[in-house]
C-alpha cells in the first residue's frame, strides 16, 4: 500500500561531491553537496543561490567535482554545516552553519593542483573532475532560491587502482562512493556515519542499532 506522506526532502540517493571553487581573494573554497548527476561529459549541479560556492561559480565559471569514497565520510562530515561566506545567511545560521575560511584544513584534506582549471583538486578523493560552467538554469519552485549549473567535464582523474586493467572503465566493485540518502551518509548500502547535516535539517535519527551492526561487520567505528 502506498501513502502520500508529504516528504520535505527528496534525496533518494545521490553521490556526495566535494566541490572546490576559487574565492574572490584567490583562496580555495570547498563545499560538500549531493544534488548532482551526469550524462555524457556533462554534469548538472543543484545548489542554493546564497552560498559562497554559488557566487564563485557565477564569477569564475570553473570548479572541480571531487568524489570521495565512503571511507572519507569523517572528513566530509567535518566540513558539513560550514560556509565560506563570512556573513552567514540568517537561515543557515539558524540551522547551525558557521563560517570557516579554510575547509581543506578543517577536513584534514590536501590541495592538489588542477591541470586545466584554477580550483584545486582534493588529493584524497579517488575521482576528480575538472569542469567549466556552460549554463545556468534558475529553479522556479516557490520559496526556493536555487540554480542548476550545467558544467562540462574537461579533465578526469581516477585512482589507477579503480581502473579495470587494460580498459578505460572504472571497476564498480572497487569503487565505493559516499552516497547521501535523505541527508544521511551511506556506503556499500549501509549507514556509515552520523550526519551533522541531518541534525541541522531536523531529520529523524537513524537507529544506533543499524550503525552498531555496520561497525561490527566492517571494523569502522563511524566516529568523527
Amino acid at each position: 500500500m502506498h501513502v502520500v506522506p508529504g516528504l520535505k526532502v527528496l534525496y533518494f540517493g545521490t553521490p556526495v561531491v566535494l566541490l572546490s571553487t576559487v574565492n574572490p581573494d584567490g583562496s580555495a573554497n570547498l563545499a560538500p553537496m549531493s544534488s548532482a548527476w551526469w550524462l555524457g561529459q556533462t554534469a548538472v549541479l543543484g545548489m542554493g543561490d546564497r552560498s559562497q560556492t554559488a557566487a564563485n561559480l557565477w564569477r569564475e565559471r570553473e570548479c572541480v567535482l571531487n568524489l570521495p569514497s565512503s571511507a572519507m565520510v569523517s572528513a566530509v562530515d567535518r566540513i558539513a554545516m560550514t560556509t565560506g561566506r563570512a556573513d552567514v545567511p540568517s537561515g543557515k545560521r539558524a540551522q547551525g552553519y558557521r563560517y570557516v575560511a579554510d575547509k581543506f584544513a578543517l577536513g584534514g584534506l590536501n590541495r592538489q593542483p588542477s591541470e586545466v582549471v584554477a580550483p584545486p583538486r582534493v588529493a584524497e578523493c579517488p575521482i576528480q573532475l575538472e569542469c567549466r560552467v556552460t549554463g545556468t538554469h534558475p529553479l522556479t519552485e516557490p520559496g526556493l532560491r536555487a540554480t542548476a549549473y550545467q558544467v562540462e567535464v574537461v579533465r578526469v582523474h581516477v585512482d589507477k587502482d579503480l581502473i579495470i586493467e587494460g580498459t578505460a572503465y572504472v571497476d564498480p566493485l572497487r569503487w565505493d562512493p559516499l552516497i547521501m540518502k535523505f541527508t544521511e551518509f551511506f556506503g556499500g548500502g549501509v549507514n556509515v556515519h552520523p550526519s551533522r547535516l541531518a541534525a541541522g535539517w531536523g531529520m529523524p535519527p537513524v537507529e544506533e542499532a543499524v550503525r552498531g551492526a555496520y561497525a561490527a561487520s566492517t571494523g569502522r567505528t563511524g566516529s568523527p
